[in-house]
Order: C-alpha cells, then structure tokens, then sequence
C-alpha cells in the first residue's frame, strides 16, 4: 500500500505536466499560423502596389503636391441667450439709438431708467 501513493503522486503530476505541455505547444503553434497569415496578407498587399518611383513614370507631368488638410468646420453659431423683458427693452433702446430716433442724452436717460427699475 506505501508503494503505490508515490507513483499515483508521480503519474498525477506527470499528467499535469503533459497537459501543460500540450497546451503550450498548441498556444506556440496558433500564435505561429497567425503570424505566417499574418506576413502572407503583408506580403500579397506589397505585390499589389507598383514601386515608388513607377508612380513617377505614369504621370510625369503631375507634381507631387504635399498632403493639404481639409479647412476645419466652421464653429456653431453662438446659443441664443436667456431673454428676460430687461434685455429685450434694452436691444430695443439700442435699435432706437443705432437708427437716431433717439439722441445720446435720452438714451442714456432710458437706460439709467431701465436699471433703475
């Protein structure tokens, strides 16, 4: 009975072993087909495009211009602002004014009046 403890030690730590192993090697084999797809795709994609300097002998009449980023977007208009009757008397003082239906004096009375109030 004392002799067969240490072999089913010995054989549960071997299957253990070979499990790892096993597991492994299958890890070390996809990661390799990977990269091999991997450099094939690269390669194919490398024959499909002509050489550098054949672009050059298709069209030697076009310059090679420097890459131009497209102009960025022009901002948002601005958020129309809280409108209270306050603000709106006032534009409406300040169109009088700008239009001279109202002179500086009685423009500067109106809105003295305005905040006043």
């Amino acid at each position: 009975m004392f002799r067969r403890r240490p072999l089913l030690r010995a054989a549960a730590v071997g299957g253990g072993a070979y499990i790892a192993g096993k597991h492994m090697a299958r890890n070390s084999m996809e990661r390799q087909a990977a990269e091999d797809d991997q450099n094939q795709r690269i390669s194919d994609l490398e024959q499909q495009q002509p050489p550098p300097d054949q672009y050059q002998q298709q069209a030697p009449y076009q310059q090679q211009q420097p890459y131009q980023q497209a102009p960025p977007p022009p901002p948002p208009p601005p958020a129309p602002a809280a409108s209270s009757p306050m603000i709106d008397q006032l534009n409406q003082l300040a169109a009088l004014h700008e239009q001279g239906v109202l002179t500086d004096d009685e423009f500067a009375a109106a809105k003295a009046k305005l905040f006043a109030s």
